[in-house]
């Protein structure tokens, strides 16, 4: 099985951030690599990522000083683990089965 990294730059997103993160946190396909690169957020995003991880270790959180969405995709691009690279903004949210699916394919 290969693994799926995902790339999430989170900025500000607190009201849409949780639905985000439990859409691929609870993907039927489980072997994934979500990176959340916090760019500085000062709305509670932060802690909602960092209370992420310490629940399930597939998170890995880095923050760093607000410079940009490019910017925290590179940061998350140079951590990255896994065979298959994806991205999700924070504040969308995908259905329960698409990595399973777009791994079919």
């Amino acid at each position: 099985m290969k693994k799926i990294s995902v790339i999430i730059p989170v900025y500000n997103t607190k009201k849409e951030l949780e639905k985000c993160l439990y859409s691929i946190q609870n993907q039927s396909y489980s072997d994934l690599e979500i990176i959340c690169v916090d760019d500085g957020s000062d709305d509670g995003s932060e802690k909602i990522v960092d209370e992420f991880a310490k629940i399930d270790s597939r998170f890995k959180v880095v923050h760093q000083k607000n410079a940009g969405e490019s910017h925290a995709r590179n940061i998350g691009l140079g951590m990255v683990t896994g065979d298959v690279i994806a991205f999700c903004d924070c504040d969308d949210w995908i259905e329960l089965n698409m990595y399973e699916i777009m791994m079919k394919e």
